[in-house]
């Protein structure tokens, strides 16, 4: 993990405010959503993306059922057969 040198304080609700440049950097725009991650004693921030449910892929999104599915997982699933 990369020191940018920018420190924030905490406000008295739990905020934390993105410096610009980051978020320039990271197209994070305002009311993007944002995953909060935990990795060892680090909090991570990262950009919210959408993901298939099967393959985790973020290309190419149908949703079925309230469900992402990548195209590829879909043509996959097409090819399967029910056996009564």
């Amino acid at each position: 993990m990369k020191s940018t040198g920018i420190v924030r304080r905490v406000d008295e609700l739990g905020r934390v405010v993105i410096p610009i440049e980051l978020r320039n950097k990271f197209e994070i725009a305002e009311k993007d959503p944002i995953e909060i991650y935990v990795d060892g004693s680090s909090i991570v921030l990262k950009k919210y993306e959408p993901n298939c449910i099967f393959c985790g892929g973020s290309k190419k999104l149908s949703e079925y059922k309230g469900k992402l599915v990548c195209d590829k997982c879909l043509s996959k699933l097409s090819d399967i057969t029910i056996e009564e």
